[in-house]
């Protein structure tokens, strides 16, 4: 008689219709930000959501050249997995009031280093800012902004920023165009 207790199964081969994925050994799970491996489906669904995050589930499957089924199921597995983080509005700052864009480089204080995840929370909390990065480097933030005019970037910049006493520097760049990459 033959233990089959001890043999592992024949891993079938999988294809774009397939939701299994290889399992991490026990105790290797992924950390929270770390790289997930996607397949080719998996990356012409993020291409199609990234550039029209409202296509109807049909349409993304055909884009994506599987079933309808499958692709809900692979967009929910993104979701679940922390690829798809969430579904946004991409509003235009002109349309709204707010046609001058500008990204605005901060430098800290040396005393102020232990402020930096706090003021980069303030700083999105403030109105007219689309984007905060804190960065590695010469400059502490990147905030990107949209103000409705020269004066109300000026009162953005001297209000929330220059009256800061953590705040030691800001060089103010003027956005001329932009376009949104889609490298997924």
């Amino acid at each position: 008689m033959v233990d089959r207790s001890s043999t592992a199964p024949t891993p079938r081969p999988t294809g774009p219709n397939d939701l299994r994925r290889p399992a991490a050994p026990s105790g290797l799970e992924p950390r929270a930000g770390s790289p997930v491996v996607l397949d080719a489906v998996d990356h012409r669904i993020l291409r199609a959501l990234a550039q029209d995050a409202r296509l109807p589930n049909n349409a993304l499957a055909a884009q994506a050249g599987v079933a309808p089924s499958t692709c809900l199921a692979r967009v929910r597995a993104l979701r679940e997995r922390g690829v798809l983080r969430g579904f946004h509005a991409d509003v235009d700052p002109a349309r709204v009031g707010r046609p001058l864009q500008a990204i605005i480089a901060v430098r800290m204080q040396g005393h102020a280093r232990s402020r930096l995840t706090s003021f980069l929370h303030e700083l999105a909390a403030l109105p007219g800012v689309l984007d905060v990065f804190l960065l590695g480097g010469a400059h502490d933030f990147f905030v990107h902004v949209a103000a409705p005019d020269t004066d109300g970037l000026n009162d953005f910049v001297v209000e929330h920023l220059s009256a800061n006493p953590d705040v030691a520097l800001t060089e103010t760049n003027l956005i001329f165009q932009h376009a949104r990459a889609y490298v997924f």
